[in-house]
């Protein structure tokens, strides 16, 4: 009923202008365009603080941000609070499946989950968020997340996608991204976007 066009299409060229605006404009904090099951199709300077000692394997093309996030080798081990913000995280692909049932998005579930360790709920929970605690090079970053999608797409392919940007939970974490930030930009590995 409805088209798929390929993101790379000069029929979807300005949403790609669009997507790429924000997330520079998202900056100096990370921001990701996710695909279906996790797949990131683009993402801002900012997200090397996700890819911070990742296992080499994880980071090849294309890259599954769900996975880098909730792997013992990719960020699981620097995530302070990981079975708190690993169960938010496994709870809400839970609740899409059971919007829009989806045996593969069921299993990719399931072996997330096997990642996250059991535990009570703690004192992170901020009613309305889990911040996630994601120790870096440079200190303790609390990160919340937002979530953004094309409300009316009419492509298939728009549908999919989501954009997830990151905010910081706290003034220190704001400074700290600042701060990374401006050390990118004077050793020149920052660029327009990330692709991966």
């Amino acid at each position: 009923m409805f088209a798929e066009s390929g993101l790379d299409e000069s029929a979807l060229r300005p949403v790609r202008t669009a997507l790429e605006q924000i997330l520079h404009g998202h900056l100096p904090y990370p921001a990701l365009v996710i695909a279906p099951y996790g797949r990131v199709v683009a993402a801002n300077d900012a997200v090397e603080v996700f890819t911070e000692d990742a296992a080499p394997e994880l980071l090849v093309p294309p890259v599954n941000m769900l996975r880098l996030m909730l792997h013992p080798d990719g960020m699981a081990h620097r995530v302070r609070n990981l079975p708190e913000w690993g169960r938010h995280v496994i709870e809400n692909l839970r609740a899409r499946a059971r919007r829009s049932p989806d045996p593969r998005l069921d299993a990719f579930t399931d072996e997330l989950a096997a990642y996250v360790p059991q535990s009570p709920i703690g004192p992170d929970h901020l009613g309305f968020s889990v911040p996630m605690r994601l120790a870096s090079a440079d200190g303790e970053l609390r990160l919340i997340t937002t979530l953004t999608s094309f409300a009316t797409a009419t492509d298939i392919t728009l549908a999919e996608l989501h954009l997830e940007a990151f905010l910081p939970a706290d003034q220190a974490t704001a400074e700290l991204l600042r701060m990374r930030a401006a050390h990118r930009a004077g050793s020149n590995r920052c660029g327009p976007l990330a692709l991966f």
